[in-house]
């Protein structure tokens, strides 16, 4: 199983690409790091950002993706270009989405290492962990 964990911020869809091997999470590594969305209001952009993610998931095989979960409301809540990205991300065919809470992640990384490989960018270290608990919460 290839897993993607991602980490929404911005108008950016932050990446990072995992497997299980041996019982440990193995960073797989790619090219694209992140996949932008230029203006949420532009139908031709949304099109655009839902055709590079699944050119993406289909180029890696990616069966599964991890999208860490933003709050609706209050302080931290998300912005409403991260949720439109999020149903985008939804709907691609041939992979498994799963939306997991910021507090399962933790959890997952006291049980197990989710340190962040020293190829990852800093801005990638939340998808990673993303796809860590991902990949953990499935066995």
């Amino acid at each position: 199983m290839k897993i993607c964990g991602i980490e929404l911020k911005g108008s950016e869809a932050l990446l990072a690409v995992a497997s299980l091997e041996a019982g440990q999470a193995t960073h797989l590594a790619v090219a694209t790091k992140k996949i932008a969305l230029d203006d949420d209001e532009v139908a031709a952009q949304m099109k655009d950002f839902a055709a590079r993610a699944q050119a993406f998931v289909t180029e890696h095989g990616i069966t599964h993706l991890a999208i860490k979960k933003r709050s609706k409301k209050g302080d931290f809540a998300g912005g409403p270009v991260t949720f439109k990205m999020e149903a985008v991300l939804q709907l691609l065919d041939g992979c498994e989405v799963q939306l997991i809470s910021p507090q399962t992640i933790t959890a997952q990384g006291k049980k197990h290492d989710f340190t962040p490989p020293a190829a990852l960018n800093k801005y990638q270290h939340e998808a990673w962990k993303s796809a860590c608990a991902g990949l953990f919460s499935r066995r």
